[in-house]
């Protein structure tokens, strides 16, 4: 019998349920589409590819083809394995931290040319389509090509988004203001948008594996054509000339066409936990996700009244658990030998769980790994870049999450697919967002600013370095049962998105709740953490509760000494979910009523 608090009987929408297949994702048009796909025989991971390249039309200010996606699925033919799509790109090979040190810079910006990793996104679900799908790659693309030349009605953050960096598109980037900025003016909610740049890129890319003689081989081709043809060529040639990056000041690119050409997506094998009799399946720790992973390996040695995020006890345990996974997140986690297997042990849960007090601590405290140094970060509350002193910061830094006063500016993107044979898979999409660099205008979209996730210091695991990937916060979560993959879970989010899975994970898990009434369930995370994201500041024992969670509790969070900050009644969280029980053959899905743009299909 669970100690949980009892969720509420009311729920925005209901878990979906059904024998068929299931979508769920941040946007309706890609879950839909991700839908029609099922239902014209397609499997999961044609319904997936589908969506998301739909999601790079819709989502513009959230993702896009110049950005990158990680991702973690099962198939069918092998349950049991969960493996994951690698699409992160790494740091272009002129991308030393000399140059970007003689070019006046103490941090990677966090928009502009110099912020952008080897693109990767579109590799990576060309790879999967290409192993794993059953389509042909025009019939997939068909959906997004539809969106971009047809148009869609927008949503009304991508109009907020240009809007907050209008000033910028129309002194510096001309070219994102003459795609973004129609006449001149900020688009409406709900007018027509249109991209007839990204759509003749897709057809460039079908007509580029027409000629093929097989199926793989026609998916080949048009990789090919992405890494070797016009786009590299297209996006190389534009970054050539400098421009406004949030450093406040000018410069040029370093990606080459040796870049493009030299990266492929693949796969791997998932780090994994076992949890109260599930198996949680992450990125390798050049990602955050395995951050999550040392959470639950803490909260695993508390009593389960201790794992609540609905109570003040639970809430405290969580947050502060949090802070000590994520202090190892910086300290020992990237593109490197990384000790997983000594973070992940039992023992050094259990050393990690005993410095958790009835206090909220304000430290920063990574553990202590034998023949390991944990690199400390720069641990700054402020940051302006110097050139920019005096003056107002640059309006397209960072991610465009959640800030910390709640206010939600953007986010990532997330696609969970289902079918009824069996396969599952979650995956994050982000970055090339519109505000990320000007846009490149034969190709109708701009390179991402994954870099800014590196150092300029020495000696980190995740400094920058030619040829190694920037530690992503892209962090999709496959779970499996008895072998078998029963949910597939993310949600956008940046430094967040696994704090928020986490409380889904506790709730289901270990509360009992069903899909959608935990992705309806408060919320809540830390800033206590260096960010991710330019300009990679802290807030010192800070929280960021949704008021739901109710006064007493956020008084009792208060006097433990949390510095919280309310966001609201529903603010904080971005989830969506598959699930499968292989027993009934009952599928499920739910997505996030945050926001009124995530939905979840199927029958």
């Amino acid at each position: 019998m669970t100690s949980f608090t009892t969720p509420d009987s009311f729920t925005t929408r209901p878990t979906l349920q059904g024998s068929f297949g299931m979508s769920a994702s941040t946007h309706w048009l890609a879950t839909a589409s991700a839908q029609a796909v099922l239902e014209r025989g397609g499997n999961a991971f044609d319904a997936a590819v589908a969506g998301a390249f739909v999601l790079h039309v819709v989502e513009p200010h959230l993702n896009g083809p110049g950005g990158d996606m990680t991702g973690v699925f099962a198939t069918a033919e092998d349950p049991s394995r969960p493996v994951v799509l690698m699409g992160q790109g790494p740091a272009p090979a002129a991308a030393t931290r000399e140059h970007y040190l003689a070019e006046g810079l103490e941090l990677v910006p966090g928009a502009g040319a110099l912020a952008a990793a080897v693109p990767a996104a579109v590799d990576a679900w060309l790879l999967l389509l290409r192993d794993h799908g059953t389509w042909e790659l025009g019939d997939v693309l068909a959906f997004a090509i539809g969106y971009a030349r047809n148009g869609h009605p927008i949503v009304g953050r991508v109009g907020a988004t240009i809007n907050a960096v209008k000033d910028l598109f129309a002194e510096h980037w001309p070219t994102s203001a003459a795609l973004w900025m129609p006449e001149g003016r900020i688009p409406a909610e709900g007018e027509i948008l249109k991209n007839e740049a990204y759509a003749l890129v897709l057809d460039r890319l079908v007509e580029a594996a027409s000629d093929a003689p097989s199926r793989e081989d026609r998916i080949d081709a048009a990789r090919r054509e992405w890494r070797e043809g016009f786009v590299a060529q297209a996006a190389v040639e534009f970054i050539k000339t400098p421009h406004r990056h949030s450093s406040g000041q000018d410069h040029a690119g370093v990606m080459t066409l040796e870049d493009f050409a030299g990266f492929q997506a693949g796969y791997e094998e998932a780090t994994t936990l076992e949890f109260r009799g599930y198996t949680i399946a992450k990125t390798g720790p050049w990602g955050q996700g395995p951050a999550l992973l040392q959470t639950l390996a803490i909260l695993d040695g508390f009593d389960d009244d201790r794992l609540d995020p609905s109570t003040a006890l639970g809430a405290h345990t969580i947050l502060e658990a949090q802070k000590l996974a994520i202090a190892d997140r910086e300290a020992y986690y990237g593109d490197a030998a990384v000790p997983m297997d000594y973070l992940l042990s039992e023992e050094y849960a259990a050393e990690r769980r005993a410095l958790i007090t009835d206090q909220a601590s304000a430290e920063f405290r990574p553990g202590n790994v034998p023949g390991h140094t944990p690199f400390m970060p720069p641990l700054r509350t402020e940051y302006t870049p110097p050139a920019l002193a005096g003056e107002a910061v640059f309006a397209g830094v960072g991610e465009p999450t959640v800030s910390r006063s709640g206010e939600t500016r953007g986010d990532t993107c997330h696609i969970d697919v289902v079918d009824q044979w069996g396969n599952m898979v979650s995956a994050t999409p982000s970055g090339g967002w519109l505000q990320s660099s000007p846009t490149v205008p034969e190709l109708g979209f701009c390179l991402g600013s994954r870099l800014q996730m590196t150092w300029l210091e020495e000696g980190a695991p995740s400094s920058l370095e030619p040829g190694k990937r920037p530690r992503t916060t892209l962090t999709p979560t496959l779970i499996l049962k008895d072998g078998k993959p029963v949910v597939a879970l993310g949600s956008p989010g940046g430094d967040q998105q696994d704090q928020w899975q986490l409380l889904y994970i506790l709730r289901t898990i270990v509360g009992g709740y069903a899909p959608q009434q935990a992705i309806d369930a408060p919320s809540l995370h830390t800033t206590s953490i260096p960010g991710s994201f330019f300009p990679r500041t802290w807030e010192p024992g800070g929280a960021v509760v949704e008021d739901r969670l109710g006064e007493d509790v956020i008084t009792d969070l208060e006097l433990r000494g949390h510095q919280v900050t309310r966001a609201g009644d529903w603010a904080l969280g971005r989830l969506s979910s598959v699930g499968s029980d292989p027993e009934t053959g009952v599928l499920t899905a739910a997505a996030n009523p945050r926001g009124a743009q995530g939905y979840a299909a199927g029958r």
